[in-house]
């Protein structure tokens, strides 16, 4: 788990209630009510589940607004890779049915790109809506596109597959199931509610109909915006502030990093990104024996305020050469922090965007908890594979971590009004 990534801070003004909302109707919610309640005792901060990128702090939003926030389907970018943290999440693979092509991919691309701009503005599915996320408004929900390796293959579409889509090298450390990575077709779905994430997974599933079949699923969730008195960075499932040194959009080479530029090859990736997905299972019951010491020694810096073991606080620049009272460097040769660097790995960098997740208890009582790793990179070649390259040969944290699967897929940019996701790449 690089430790060179953030969540990002969501945009503090929401947008006014969608018509139809309980409060455009000036009816007084449940939610509405609890969240009144609760700010006559301390202040229902901002965006708990993010950290700020933004050059200022964000402003309290109060638990009532959570519904309202809204991202927009059509832009340069597709949604779901610079916006804040999400409450829930959703990542789903799918296979191209047995003699589907790429005919059928794009009209396929049609209808979920449909779905996604009216569940996004908080409308109800195109058709046959389950009425799921009824009484709920957008609830900032982002649903994402890719293509994975064998999609090229199975739409005969060989020559338009970009290079940085070749396989991920072998990791050391990876124990993967290949049924539950890779795939023909990603999706990734984002919201602050868990009813309107599973409203998407459910009209996304449904839309594929009988031309691509489920390969797998895997649920995620981070904390809920409000749950904190101010923005801060979120915690992952080992108690630790996850990540203190994203690319941020202000960086003059925020946009070099994370996406293919506009005269990139293959054309039809334009603007788009290369996501990194990996299923990383953390071994809590190993990890949770340690001291409060040990543990910051594996990472590099402090659990309460994520400040690095030279001192300062969590925005404070990492003095590697620094000493401690016993002569050793403060920041331990193998912790997490240190090797993930950027200025150690040739500037390599991303832009981090992950879940957690728990699904149970296994027989023995291990629970099977950790992280729904998702990155974005220009080019994995110059992003997660020279950082994960220099992890598996030394990394402080590999032993409390196992990498259980794996993808890796091509986004293309935005759909402009009017058009579909990957249209460019389906119909040119």
């Amino acid at each position: 788990m690089p430790d060179q990534s953030l969540s990002q801070v969501r945009t503090p003004d929401a947008p006014a209630a969608e018509p139809g909302s309980t409060a455009a109707r000036g009816g007084v919610s449940r939610r509405a009510l609890l969240g009144t309640a609760g700010a006559t005792g301390l202040v229902l901060g901002a965006a708990g589940g993010a950290a700020g990128y933004a050059a200022a702090p964000a402003q309290a939003t109060p638990l009532t607004s959570v519904g309202a926030g809204r991202a927009m389907f059509h832009g340069k970018h597709q949604p779901g890779i610079t916006e804040g943290l999400q409450a829930c999440g959703h990542l789903i693979a799918f296979d191209l049915a047995a003699g589907a092509g790429r005919k059928e991919a794009a009209a396929l691309l049609r209808r979920w790109s449909a779905t996604a701009e009216r569940l996004m503005a908080g409308e109800p599915a195109p058709h046959d809506d389950t009425g799921v996320a009824r009484d709920a408004g957008p609830s900032s929900l982002t649903v994402t596109f890719g293509f994975g390796h064998s999609f090229f293959t199975r739409t005969g579409l060989e020559k338009q597959r970009p290079a940085a889509l070749d396989p991920l090298p072998d990791f050391s450390s990876d124990r993967l199931d290949k049924a539950r990575s890779d795939g023909d077709l990603w999706v990734q779905i984002g919201a602050d509610d868990a009813l309107v994430a599973f409203h998407a997974l459910r009209a996304i599933q449904k839309d594929a109909g009988s031309a691509a079949r489920v390969r797998w699923q895997m649920n995620g969730f981070n904390r809920t915006p409000g749950a904190t008195a101010r923005p801060m960075t979120a915690r992952n499932l080992m108690g630790q502030l996850d990540g203190t040194g994203n690319p941020k959009p202000a960086d003059a080479d925020f946009d070099q990093r994370v996406f293919v530029p506009a005269t990139g090859e293959p054309a039809w990736m334009a603007n788009g990104s290369y996501a990194v997905v990996r299923r990383i299972r953390m071994l809590l019951d190993d990890w949770e024996k340690l001291s409060l010491t040990a543990q910051e020694q594996v990472i590099g810096r402090r659990k309460a305020d994520g400040a690095p073991l030279s001192g300062g606080d969590e925005t404070t620049s990492m003095d590697l050469e620094k000493t401690d009272a016993g002569g050793g460097y403060a920041v331990p040769l193998n912790a997490h922090a240190r090797i993930t660097r950027p200025d150690r790995n040739g500037g390599a960098a991303m832009l981090r965007r992950p879940f957690s997740y728990h699904d149970g208890i296994d027989a023995d009582g291990t629970p099977d908890a950790g992280l729904l790793f998702v990155c974005w990179q220009a080019d994995p070649v110059r992003g997660f594979i020279p950082v994960q390259r220099k992890l598996d040969r030394g990394d402080a944290l590999s032993p409390f971590i196992r990498h259980e699967a794996s993808g890796l897929f091509a986004v293309p940019g935005g759909a402009a009004k009017g058009e579909y996701v990957g249209q460019r790449l389906l119909e040119g």
